[in-house]
C-alpha cells in the first residue's frame, strides 16, 4: 500500500494497454473524419487526437486499408453488441427485419461511427479505389444477415413465401445505404417520417396478409 495510505491501482496487462490504445485510436479515428474529413485523417492527425504518436497509429493500422478495415470490424462489432441489446437478433424473422432497419434510422443522426464510415465509402467510390472492395465484403455481411432473418420468416410463416430473400435483403441494405449518403447531404432531414414509412413499406411488401374471413 502507497505511503499515504490510498489504494494501489493494479498494473494493467499488456492486453489491456493495448486494447486501450486501439479503443482510443478508433475513437480519434472516427473523431478526425467527422469534424475535419477523410483527407485530414492522417496518422499524425489521429495520433495527435488520440494522445499518442503519429508512429503509434501508423503502428496499428499500417495503411489506409488497414484503417478502413479496422473502422469496418469495429463497427460491425459495435452494431451486433447494439441489436443484440436490442433483441433484434432473437426476435422473429419479420420483426428482425422491421427491428433492424428501425435500430438503423432512428441512430442515423447521433451516431458518428456511420457517419465516418460512409464518408469513407463515399471517398472511395469517388476516388475509384480498391478499398471499395473492403466495403463490398461489409455489405455482403450485412446482406447475409438480412437474408437470414427473412428466411426465418418465411420459415416462421410471417413473410410471404413468393419473396426473394437475397433480392430483399439487397434492396432493405440499400434503401439504409442511401438514406445514410442522404443523411450527410442533407443533415436537417426529418427522419420519424421517413422511418415510419419505410418500416410501413417493408411490412407491407413482406408480411403474409391474412386470409379474408380469417
Amino acid at each position: 500500500m502507497p505511503a499515504d495510505g490510498s489504494t494501489a491501482r493494479p498494473r494493467r496487462s499488456q492486453a489491456e494497454r493495448r486494447d486501450e490504445s486501439e479503443r482510443r485510436l478508433m475513437t480519434a479515428t472516427i473523431a478526425v473524419i467527422c469534424d475535419q474529413g477523410v483527407r485530414a485523417a492522417t496518422f499524425e492527425a489521429i495520433g495527435t487526437r488520440a494522445g499518442y504518436s503519429r508512429g503509434l497509429a501508423a503502428q496499428k493500422y499500417g495503411s489506409k486499408q488497414g484503417m478502413i478495415e479496422a473502422l469496418i470490424a469495429h463497427l460491425h462489432a459495435r452494431q451486433n453488441e447494439a441489436l443484440a441489446a436490442a433483441g433484434v437478433d432473437t426476435a422473429p424473422g419479420l420483426e428482425a427485419v422491421l427491428g433492424y432497419v428501425e435500430h438503423f434510422i432512428a441512430r442515423l443522426r447521433e451516431d458518428d461511427e456511420g457517419r465516418a464510415y460512409f464518408m469513407l465509402l463515399a471517398d472511395a467510390v469517388a476516388d475509384l479505389s480498391a478499398l471499395r472492395t473492403a466495403f463490398a465484403a461489409s455489405h455482403e455481411k450485412v446482406e447475409r444477415m438480412l437474408e437470414a432473418m427473412i428466411l426465418r420468416g418465411q420459415a416462421e410463416g410471417a413473410i410471404r413465401p413468393e419473396v426473394d430473400a437475397d433480392a430483399a435483403a439487397l434492396s432493405i441494405g440499400s434503401l439504409l445505404m442511401g438514406l445514410s449518403i442522404q443523411s450527410l447531404i442533407d443533415p436537417a432531414m426529418d427522419l420519424a417520417p421517413i422511418r415510419a414509412t419505410s418500416l410501413a413499406m417493408l411490412r407491407g411488401g413482406l408480411a403474409v396478409v391474412p386470409a379474408s374471413g380469417a
